[in-house]
């Protein structure tokens, strides 16, 4: 399937534009800010507090925007309109998802600075929170195509929220309940793991994992949001 850098950019130019102009949207972006502002404040530097920072700013940031980006176009029956037009799927999908790419990929290294975290592999570490960008952008993808106008879009992407910002939490049940041992497979348990690796002491698999199962994930993901696309092209 072919790309053309043209359409990519003309739909990531158009979506900028759209998307500055929607400030219910767009005041996500000062969202994982705060949240590094008050965690330094309060002294906070464990890897749950860390993991928390980085997985809400995924799902209210990556997957929110990308979300309402998708069904804001449904919702003024202009993606049957980008649908028609010679740009491709994954013309309009890499397109519409570079913004959000951009955006989080600025704001959590800006979040990330702010917070004062230091990596202990920086090799891990970026792989993986680019592999987690483009994860919770393809689940937005998907949320926002179940959705038929930016309301709906809100509220697709709170079971996204309930697994991948609950499952950490949940993992730590698993030694009074074995089945939540499954939780410890989801990327945001994934991230935890990784952001308390130690600088000193740990071994290639403690950083190798995370990033092999994120990637699996993203993978899966992707796929999913590529072939719902192309069915909706079809249904419509």
């Amino acid at each position: 399937m072919s790309i053309s850098y043209k359409r990519v950019r003309a739909i990531f130019v158009k979506d900028y534009k759209e998307f500055s102009r929607n400030y219910a949207v767009s005041i996500m972006l000062i969202f994982p800010v705060i949240l590094a502002l008050l965690f330094r404040k309060a002294g906070s530097s464990l890897p749950e507090a860390s993991g928390f920072l980085f997985n809400t700013s995924f799902v209210i940031l990556t997957c929110f925007a990308q979300a309402c980006l998708i069904a804001e176009e449904k919702e003024r029956n202009t993606l049957r309109s980008l649908m028609l037009t010679p740009a491709t799927a994954m013309d309009v999908l890499i397109g519409k998802s570079s913004l959000v790419f951009v955006m989080s990929a600025v704001v959590l290294a800006i979040s990330t600075f702010i917070f004062g975290y230091v990596p202990a592999s920086i090799w891990a570490f970026v792989p993986t929170i680019i592999l987690s960008i483009i994860l919770y952008t393809a689940a937005g993808t998907i949320c926002g195509l179940f959705s038929k106008t930016l309301l709906e879009a809100s509220l697709s992407i709170l079971p996204v929220a309930f697994v991948f910002m609950g499952a950490p939490w949940g993992a730590t049940f698993v030694k009074d309940y074995p089945i939540f041992k499954v939780l410890d497979y989801v990327p945001s348990s994934q991230l935890v793991h990784l952001l308390g690796i130690s600088n000193t002491g740990y071994t290639t698999g403690d950083v190798l994992n995370p990033l092999l199962i994120t990637l699996a994930w993203t993978v899966v993901l992707t796929i999913v949001s590529v072939v719902l696309y192309q069915r909706r092209l079809k249904d419509e």
